[in-house]
């Protein structure tokens, strides 16, 4: 049963505060340059058409605008999280509002309305819901991703009729595997082949099962074609991790130029889509850097260069790894290599203030060096700096 609490003391206001399961109570901390970030993210994923987390995505947006000082964004968004939610699960209240609600009271409790505060206090029994929204935020915030998974499987044991919980349990189960055990687990294989079927329009999960078949040796070539058909052919599975969980499996057992083709094409049937110019962009910068044997055509690395350049503004957060992208690319071109290097002066002059960017930066730095200036010498002192922050504490940068 869905109780509020009303006409409590202000001591048991915070107690009742403090027990609240929300993302004001789940120690998330995260620097002002990573929550940037992370707005990027986002706001791409709100704008994926048929987004079945558009609820939790509001919620996290807004708990992240919160820490940046921008309360009535945050106060909007979680505003939009209840919207999202009760149009999702056809009804005005109930358990899956928990978690928005206890956001809500913290916010208001924190803008010195404590009425307002009171009236979203309500009951925090762990519901499946706050589970699987527990989990959805520590997907990008936590450091244990077993726990992820923990909190998906809970979900889902607890509602096994919520198709989108188990595909993520699956989807993270196979994630944590492929950290701690790279052998082909067949009890994943089979729970991935289920999940497929009760999901069939998830990209994600669909790409995800063919990469573990191929572990296994299997010919997946041809299915990944027909998977690439049906994504040109229904938008809503066009979403942002699916679609780069696809032009992975094209550059792994296609071919990174076939790759290239394919995320051109869906970015000319949806121009207007921001995360698809950044896949455009991706893949050719792979193709520029890693393919060795043939040298790039001046109009593809043109166009490349036109594709980070453009990123940089639509990503204005991440403009140290776009920076950098732009700069390898430059080093690859017949007329502006010149350009690389004046990139990564400026970005060692104002050197980034994370220890995880700093290693990101002199790691690449190095690598530039290396390969396209033949230093070896001021190559090995680069990777020497990127190694003292790698030992602090290694990154993962994002896309």
């Amino acid at each position: 049963m869905f109780v509020f609490v009303f006409s409590i003391s202000a001591a048991q206001s915070q107690t009742t505060l403090e027990s609240l399961q929300c993302h004001f109570t789940w120690d998330l901390d995260r620097s002002r340059p990573k929550l940037l970030r992370l707005t990027h993210k986002m706001e791409d994923f709100s704008k994926e058409k048929g987004n079945r987390w558009l609820g939790h995505i509001y919620n996290l947006w807004g708990f992240i605008q919160y820490k940046l000082g921008l309360n009535e964004e945050a106060n909007s968004l979680f505003q939009k999280a209840t919207e999202a939610l009760n149009k999702l699960r056809k009804a005005d209240e109930g358990p899956w509002l928990v978690v928005n609600y206890g956001n809500l009271a913290w916010l208001h409790h924190h803008l010195g309305d404590q009425a307002e505060s009171q009236a979203y206090l309500s009951k925090d029994d762990l519901h499946p819901e706050i589970c699987a929204e527990k989990a959805w935020t520590l997907m990008f915030f936590g450091e244990d991703k077993k726990l992820v998974v923990d909190y998906y499987k809970k979900a889902a044991r607890m509602q096994p009729k919520m198709v989108d919980w188990n595909t993520s349990y699956v989807i993270w189960l196979k994630k944590v595997k492929n950290f701690s055990d790279t052998r082909l687990d067949p009890d994943l294989l089979e729970k991935m082949r289920q999940a497929k079927e009760r999901d069939p329009k998830n990209l994600y999960l669909a790409a995800l099962y063919l990469e573990q078949r191929a572990n296994k040796r299997e010919n997946i070539r041809d299915e990944v074609c027909e998977l690439a058909e049906n994504v040109s052919s229904n938008r809503s599975n066009c979403s942002n991790s699916g679609m780069w969980a696809l032009l992975n499996l094209y550059i792994e057992h296609i071919s990174v130029d076939e790759a290239v083709k394919l995320a051109e094409k869906v970015l000319k049937e949806h121009p207007d889509v921001r995360y698809l110019k950044k896949f455009v962009a991706l893949c050719y910068r792979w193709r520029i850097i890693y393919k060795s044997s043939s040298s790039p055509e001046q109009s593809m690395v043109d166009r490349a260069i036109a594709l980070h350049e453009e990123l940089l503004s639509l990503y204005p957060h991440s403009s140290l790894k776009r920076e950098i992208d732009l700069a390898t690319i430059y080093a690859k071109s017949h007329h502006s290599k010149a350009k690389a290097e004046q990139i990564f002066q400026k970005l060692l002059k104002n050197e980034p203030a994370e220890p995880e960017d700093k290693q990101m930066l002199y790691n690449k730095y190095a690598n530039h060096l290396y390969f396209n200036l033949n230093d070896s010498h001021r190559s090995t002192q680069y990777h020497m700096k990127a190694l003292y922050f790698c030992l602090q504490k290694p990154f993962i940068h994002d896309l």
